[in-house]
């Protein structure tokens, strides 16, 4: 009678080992990205509101850029994990190295398509006339470090497909100290204004991307992966990759919808919204934390043929994901008073943040089972389930989002509308998760 109990309790724990092994140091490089925009919001935000509502735009629209090629992480961690479970690394490396190929020509795509479209891109969010000039700077200048941040990506992939998250947060430590040291030098020290916020930030960005670089070549060395371009290979990357990009184009244009909406409520709630988006991001990035775990474990079980493993893990994740959302709800009720002047001495957008982080707060236990399916999935190779899924959520939230203005509510209401997304989110994936039909075995899905 005790032999199942205790059974089950020693898997739990070999599933809490694994999860924390790879989710503690995933955290670290995840938050790469939003707290190099958290730390530009801090230094941007003491020269003026106008600047930091100029960054709030121009960060909406590159952190799309490079998100919207997330794929590069997740179908590389999902592939990668599958064929280590399958005990084939070099095939795994192979698999890396075209995504990391792949990762530069789109990288070169999108700096050709922003320099000269900067200002046509910031004007359709509707900045105001104080705002946009800022804006425009900052995206022109941040554009060029888009390839760096899509190889880091790829890069990145490759190693969690190896169960190897440490590598990443090293490296995620040194930029994000990087990109501080430099954005204040160059902002205050050379008086460069929000154009120095943008070189640090894409010098620190290369930097990463040359270490990453470096780590991944030796390891295709090691292992007798080719180096070299492979015309097939960066094809089956992208086509891998194309359903998430689908999944990840939906949820982008949910979050430029709400920064769009924001923007024309005034300059104060779309500077409120730029420091509680990039406290969502780095919300959301604590939770995917246990996603990439999950996509690196059940991409692994999956491989090794083994179902049970896999099931087991997605509910012992999906656990995490509640628990970890009701303590960083908490968090953040608790923090209000000493987080925004971080980023902001005005009153008026201090008011405006204040109710829309109750909202925030309360969306996180949602936020932690979202994230967690989302990466069981991934790991899973269920990529047009969740293409399907975020079509079906952008569907809902859309006029939601649109209705604001119209009906009032202010910031508050745009966030309500965000909630309202992950809940429709959380629904979707649930109904997956509990069908099974994501139970597919083998080195490749």
């Amino acid at each position: 009678m005790t032999q199942a109990p205790a059974a089950t309790r020693a898997t739990r724990r070999q599933h809490d080992r694994e999860i924390v092994m790879l989710a503690v140091p995933a955290f670290g490089a995840l938050v790469a990205e939003p707290l190099f925009v958290m730390a530009d919001s801090a230094i941007v935000g003491h020269l003026g509101t106008a600047q930091l509502a100029g960054l709030g735009v121009a960060s909406a629209l590159l952190t799309t850029a490079v998100s919207i090629f997330v794929f590069l992480a997740y179908a590389t961690t999902a592939a990668v994990a599958r064929r280590v479970g399958a005990g084939d690394l070099q095939a795994a490396i192979r698999q890396g190295m075209d995504g990391i190929w792949l990762a530069l020509l789109i990288g070169a795509t999108v700096i050709a398509v922003v320099l000269p479209s900067a200002p046509a891109l910031i004007n359709v969010f509707g900045a105001s006339d104080t705002a946009a000039p800022y804006a425009t700077t900052y995206l022109r200048i941040s554009s060029l470090g888009i390839p760096a941040m899509l190889i880091v990506l790829a890069a990145t992939g490759v190693l969690r497909g190896l169960q190897n998250t440490k590598t990443p947060l090293y490296v995620a430590i040194s930029g994000f100290v990087a990109n501080g040291v430099l954005n204040v030098a160059l902002v205050y020290g050379a008086d460069l204004g929000i154009a120095g916020s943008a070189w640090g930030t894409v010098i620190a960005q290369w930097g990463m991307a040359a270490v990453y670089l470096v780590v991944v070549v030796r390891g295709a060395r090691r292992h007798g992966a080719s180096l070299a371009p492979d015309a097939a290979g960066i094809r089956a990357s992208a086509q891998a990759g194309a359903p998430l990009l689908v999944r990840t184009l939906s949820l982008r244009a949910i979050l430029l919808i709400a920064t769009a909406v924001a923007a024309r409520l005034g300059d104060a709630d779309i500077a409120a919204h730029q420091i509680i988006l990039s406290l969502w991001s780095l919300l959301a990035f604590a939770l995917d934390a246990i996603a990439i775990a999950g996509q690196a474990i059940i991409g692994r079980y999956l491989g090794a043929d083994d179902p049970q493993g896999a099931r087991a893990a997605c509910r012992r994740m999906v656990q995490w994901g509640i628990a970890v959302g009701v303590v960083l709800g908490l968090l953040v009720i608790l923090s209000r008073p000493l987080f925004l002047p971080l980023f902001t001495s005005d009153s008026t957008v201090k008011d405006a943040a204040l109710p829309a982080l109750i909202m925030v707060a309360l969306s996180q236990p949602i936020c932690g089972v979202v994230y967690v399916l989302d990466g069981v999935l991934m790991g899973a190779g269920d990529g047009p389930y969740l293409a399907g899924a975020m079509l079906v959520t952008l569907a809902v939230f859309v006029p939601a989002a649109l209705l604001v203005p119209t009906f009032g509510g202010g910031l508050t209401a745009v966030w309500g509308a965000m909630t309202l997304m992950m809940a429709v989110r959380m629904l979707t994936l649930l109904l997956r998760a509990r069908s099974g039909r994501w139970v597919v075995t083998g080195a490749t899905r």
